[in-house]
């Protein structure tokens, strides 16, 4: 679950990490009381949406008066956004983060993930503040510095100094401190809310020699949410898909992509791999959905609803392994979703598993036109035959 810019200044208020004075802005109409709130000018105006790359597409504007001000907030509140992270039809911003300007001197990138290759939590420091992570990795990987963090001890003095001095140019020593400090808080916060990424970029150290948290991203792990129902109250499903909230609700693992095959799968290895069948036959995937090893008639009819929402699928494939659940129960199970389900596209079933042929029988002896497929292979042979005959 991701959080806002302007919830995670908060948690990081609370902690004790320093960030910029501001205040958040829903209406235009509010403008002129929340600059009044705000130190300024300069103000710093940001759209709030959950997608990277918000300076690239304007949502992140530094104004020196109020006309600016209430013109930058004209052109993003209640628009759409483009940036790089999304789709051509961009986010619509709701609500906007109006910031004092502060006076910069250097900028730092400092981040806290999990290392995956040594299960362990890894603090992430750069002096290539402001650049995308990634991209100083690619090209500047010796400005990259790691350290990771042994869980029974928690982070350790010495490995912040550790970061800090492979600095070409190590700042004073009361900025160290303040560093070091920080450093210790991110990963304080980022273990005591089941973060999977806790990212400031830029960390900045003022002309003052003060160290700021200038932007915020954190990123909980949603199987930690039942520990944080505080935390599970900020989502903002106005962020999501319309269709994976619908999916939510129905505990169903959605994701929308860009395709027009719509795939129904039980277990995320055999959802992958069902990705790759598609695009091997020439199409593109529309969706991923995991509906369980244990999924009942309801969650099979959920799905049928949520994928035949999408107006972009032109058939469906559901590749389903029955272990847990018997192949002939889920295939009854399918029958009485379609039935249910007005499905006005092709539909291309592959089982396997218990009761495997019991299962293909009902399908075939059915009065809807179902596709049985034997095999990945001939699955793959359906919906390339169907991608083709609809041109």
């Amino acid at each position: 679950m991701k959080l806002h810019e302007y919830q995670a200044k908060e948690l990081f208020q609370k902690a004790g990490i320093p960030v910029p004075k501001g205040r958040l802005l829903t209406s235009r109409d509010k403008l002129g009381s929340v600059l009044e709130e705000v130190p300024g000018p300069p103000w710093v105006i940001k759209a709030q949406v959950h997608a990277g790359g918000r300076g690239k597409g304007g949502g992140v504007r530094l104004v020196k008066g109020q006309g600016e001000a209430a013109e930058a907030v004209a052109e993003l509140l209640e628009k759409p956004l483009v940036t790089p992270q999304t789709t051509a039809e961009g986010v619509i911003v709701h609500q906007l983060l109006v910031e004092e300007g502060v006076d910069i001197d250097k900028e730092f990138y400092l981040g806290m993930t999990v290392d995956r290759k040594l299960a362990c939590p890894t603090m992430i420091f750069s002096p290539s503040g402001g650049m995308e992570i990634e991209e100083v990795a690619k090209q500047s990987p010796d400005l990259i510095f790691k350290e990771p963090v042994n869980p029974a001890t928690g982070w350790m003095p010495y490995q912040a100094r550790n970061l800090i001095y492979k600095l070409s140019q190590v700042p004073g020593g009361s900025t160290v401190k303040e560093l070091s400090s920080t450093m210790k808080k991110i990963y304080d916060l980022f273990v005591a809310n089941d973060c999977s990424l806790l990212e400031i970029n830029p960390l900045v150290i003022t002309k003052q020699g003060s160290v700021i948290a200038l932007d915020a991203k954190m990123t909980i792990d949603d199987n930690a949410l039942y520990r944080h129902k505080d935390l599970a109250q900020l989502d903002d499903p106005r962020e999501k898909d319309p269709l994976e909230v619908l999916a939510e609700a129905a505990s169903l693992n959605y994701i929308r992509l860009n395709g027009n095959i719509g795939a129904m799968v039980n277990g995320a290895g055999l959802a992958m791999a069902t990705m790759d069948v598609i695009k091997l036959a020439g199409a593109e995937p529309a969706n991923f959905l995991d509906v369980g090893g244990g999924a009942s008639e309801e969650m099979i009819t959920k799905g049928f609803e949520i994928i035949l929402k999408d107006e972009r699928v032109r058939a469906i494939l559901i590749n389903i392994f029955g272990g847990i659940l018997r192949c002939d129960v889920l295939a009854r199970g399918v029958l009485e979703a379609a039935k249910k389900t007005d499905i006005d596209v092709p539909l291309i079933v592959r089982l396997e598993g218990t009761n495997v042929e019991e299962g293909r029988k009902i399908l075939e002896e059915s009065d809807l036109d179902f596709l049985v497929a034997r095999d990945m292979a001939e699955a793959a042979e359906l919906v390339a035959k169907e991608v083709k005959r609809q041109g």
